[in-house]
């Protein structure tokens, strides 16, 4: 086994790991307990919740568990839709911290880009970075314009942008534009386009060149684009073989060649649709 255990600057100087497990839909506490604690166990310095995924407390249970020192990991969580505006911002990420059982977090983000609350959301959770309850600012599912909404009034931009993104949804323009402004670090959530890529025959064929699968491939992808990653899984096999991929490169033909499965196709809700659903 070879791990995976590099990291990424973010533009406050904050080391986030590239590689880190997410956490959505995993529903079953014991069972969430149990992933995350053998995530920690095999390697991942990283970890992915969301207010909504209603596992903030397994989250915390599994990091005192763990044995690992806080400093150590990194723990990102998730300011709901309905939680969102500056007061409610801050109450939503008082009771995120005592569900996690936790006195800080490494990084916070909105959500969704609610409309007429993003902006003030935004604010609060530069607020919190200030009283340093938080040691990096962001969002998740903004697109162009929703940042540079936030850009009008914010003092300090924004670090990270989760998005859908995967070789089927390159993202391009955007991941441009966050690398233009302020060099905001993209998270790729869905990054096996929800297994729809594991049986994608070029995949398949890169993946035995080096002896690995179609996800290690598309996860190796993501890193070498310098994106932030993190796969869901809760089984250990997965969670094992999804941080094994430090022992082979795809070259830069290779590279090109993912690139070009791009569809713009989305496996989950648009930003400028999400209030419909």
């Amino acid at each position: 086994m070879s791990n995976f255990d590099g990291k990424i600057t973010l533009a406050n100087g904050v080391e986030m790991p590239q590689l880190g497990l997410g956490v959505y839909k995993m529903t079953n506490p014991e069972e969430t307990v149990r992933a995350i604690s053998y995530a920690l166990e095999v390697g991942y310095k990283a970890i992915d919740t969301a207010a909504i995924y209603e596992n903030e407390k397994e989250t915390g249970e599994a990091v005192r568990q763990s044995g690992i020192p806080r400093e150590q990991l990194f723990i990102t969580s998730k300011v709901w839709n309905t939680d969102q505006g500056y007061d409610e911002t801050l109450k939503a990420f008082e009771a995120t911290l005592e569900r996690l059982g936790m006195d800080y977090l490494d990084l916070y983000l909105t959500h969704w880009p609610v409309a007429g609350k993003y902006v003030d959301t935004y604010r609060a959770i530069e607020r919190l970075y200030d009283e340093k309850l938080i040691r990096a600012t962001g969002v998740s599912n903004h697109h162009i314009h929703h940042l540079e909404e936030i850009f009008k009034v914010a003092n300090v931009k924004p670090m990270v942008n989760q998005i859908e993104l995967h070789p089927r949804l390159t993202q391009e323009p955007l991941r441009d534009f966050c690398k233009e402004n302020s060099s905001m670090v993209v998270t790729s959530w869905s990054p096996l386009a929800r297994g729809g890529l594991l049986d994608n025959a070029l995949l398949q064929e890169i993946g035995e060149k080096y002896g690995k699968t179609a996800a290690q491939i598309i996860i190796r992808w993501h890193l070498q684009n310098g994106l932030v990653v993190i796969p869901k899984s809760v089984t250990p096999e997965r969670i094992q073989s999804n941080i094994d991929v430090n022992d082979f490169e795809l070259t830069s033909d290779e590279m090109k060649k993912v690139d070009a499965l791009n569809k713009d196709e989305r496996t989950g809700t648009n930003p400028e649709k999400f209030d419909e659903v």
